[in-house]
């Protein structure tokens, strides 16, 4: 069972290892025909992202994984992100963000060689994120990446069972109401739209107004639409919603724990806790950080890009799922596309 701590009975707390330790069986599954080189570049002094790279590697040892860091001036990024592009000992390649705070990080992402892109940052990844273009090629056997994070949440949502797996592949969360409190484009306006073409209806709220993301009345439409919800704020979205995002960055803001519905399932992304400990006595699942869900989402981006780049021969479209995931290979629904996660 998933590893809880001493709240109420009517409150489970979910620990992001114990989601881990699940996907890392699937990871040592797929380790017995390739054991890739991830390199990553630390080039700030972030303390926050020599922890995510310290993080790293240690996952990666646990799983059986080759992990390089290397520490660079961030004025010689560019050429070290260049050089591993072309370096076939490499397989894949993360950058730790921040560099320089601007849109040269943008620049940063989009140079980094697509088929070694961990991450999920490159353009054709976005795009087809955001398009609910679910693979890369006609064949569907070369899947797209997604970006880690939103994946992670995603992935949190599938074990705790708030997908329905007796849907349809890829309408899953059709009749959930779901909030995610942060719009960043590196994490909440992506999650919303992953969320969304999935079928759930998404309150995305940022500080200045909130959108509604949804494929429309009975998820007919392909794709997600953004509608505008003008004068509605958290009090309008919390009492509506089944499950809670929040990744709020600061230690200030605090979701409203008496405008939760009773039983929410509740997931704070944030490095802050956007939930007080009063979060126990509505919810009926909380999950306070997902950091550990997020690396070893990372590592599983590492073996998919290897796996896509070998094509056939390899049969990617099946290597790292388990039969009854949200992963698993189902058939398609008319008017929807198939996006194995």
């Amino acid at each position: 069972m998933a590893a809880t701590q001493n709240t109420p009975t009517s409150c489970k707390v979910i620990l992001a290892g114990t989601v881990a330790k699940s996907l890392s069986v699937e990871i040592s599954e797929a380790l017995q025909q390739v054991a890739p080189l991830l390199v990553s570049f630390l080039a700030n002094t972030d303390p926050a992202a020599r922890m995510y790279a310290d993080w790293t590697g240690k996952t990666c040892k646990e799983n059986g994984l080759r992990f390089e860091l290397r520490e660079v001036d961030r004025e010689e990024l560019e050429q070290h992100v260049l050089a591993a592009n072309i370096d076939d000992l490499v397989d894949g390649i993360i950058i730790y963000y921040p560099i320089f705070g601007n849109r040269q990080d943008q620049y940063l992402q989009q140079i980094t060689d697509v088929s070694k892109d961990v991450e999920g940052l490159s353009h054709r990844y976005i795009f087809n994120m955001y398009q609910n273009i679910r693979f890369l090629d006609k064949e569907k056997l070369q899947k797209s990446i997604l970006p880690c994070t939103p994946l992670a949440v995603v992935k949190i949502l599938e074990y705790l069972r708030i997908y329905n797996t007796i849907l349809p592949y890829g309408n899953r969360l059709f009749g959930r109401s779901i909030i995610v409190i942060n719009r960043s484009e590196v994490v909440g306006r992506p999650l919303a739209a992953l969320l969304a073409n999935d079928g759930a209806t998404v309150y995305s709220v940022d500080v200045n107004n909130v959108q509604l993301f949804t494929r429309g009345e009975g998820i007919k439409n392909r794709r997600h639409e953004v509608i505008e919800k003008p004068e509605w704020g958290l009090k309008d979205c919390l009492p509506l919603s089944d499950v809670v995002i929040s990744g709020v960055p600061g230690d200030s803001f605090k979701v409203p724990t008496g405008l939760l519905r009773d039983g929410a399932v509740c997931v704070n992304f944030s490095s802050e806790k956007n939930f007080g400990p009063e979060v126990k006595e509505k919810a009926s699942i909380y999950v306070p950080a997902i950091g550990k869900v997020t690396i070893i989402v990372l590592l599983r981006n590492l073996l998919r890009i290897v796996q896509n780049r070998k094509g056939l021969e390899s049969q990617p479209a099946k290597a790292v799922e388990k039969p009854g995931t949200i992963e698993e290979a189902a058939p398609q629904r008319k008017g929807s596309i198939e996006y194995n996660f």
